[in-house]
């Protein structure tokens, strides 16, 4: 049931994520299309953090699926930073991401990279192999933050 569930969540980004930059006719689409991503993949990173940190009780089989939204998740909103999409509806992206493309970059693949170690985690159902991994997940989103969210 995993893999298919796993399955089923890969085709559909695979099948939103190539349409998505043709459907952005406006600067406004592409905002909320990436922030819609960011909702996702911080609700389901939030529910695992709740696990890590004992606030709610450790649950293998969500975590194994909130795991794999989160890295799922984690490749859809990149390609809707596109020029034109730093004005519009109001978001938390500061200029700087459209002037040090190379950093936003490599630090988005880092996150990926680490939130895929997390899902792998995750899948073993230990909640200490899950808290090791969720860590530098952590703090790769922070890094991104820091350097390129308004708040």
């Amino acid at each position: 049931m995993k893999k298919l569930i796993s399955i089923v969540l890969a085709f559909g980004a695979i099948s939103l994520a190539m349409p998505a930059s043709a459907q952005f006719a406006k600067p406004e689409d592409a905002i909320k299309y990436r922030q819609a991503a960011f909702t996702l993949l911080g609700n389901h990173f939030g529910h695992l953090g709740g696990m890590v940190q004992g606030r709610i009780p450790f649950d293998a089989a969500a975590a194994s699926m909130d795991a794999d939204v989160v890295a799922l998740a984690s490749k859809l909103p990149w390609h809707a930073f596109g020029a034109g999409t730093d004005a519009g509806r109001p978001n938390a992206a500061k200029p700087e991401i459209w002037k040090e493309q190379a950093k936003f970059k490599e630090l988005s693949d880092k996150m990926q990279a680490e939130v895929t170690k997390v899902a792998a985690a995750a899948k073993t159902g230990n909640l200490d192999n899950l808290k090791g991994a969720f860590g530098p997940a952590a703090q790769s989103c922070k890094a991104c933050h820091d350097d390129f969210r308004k708040r």
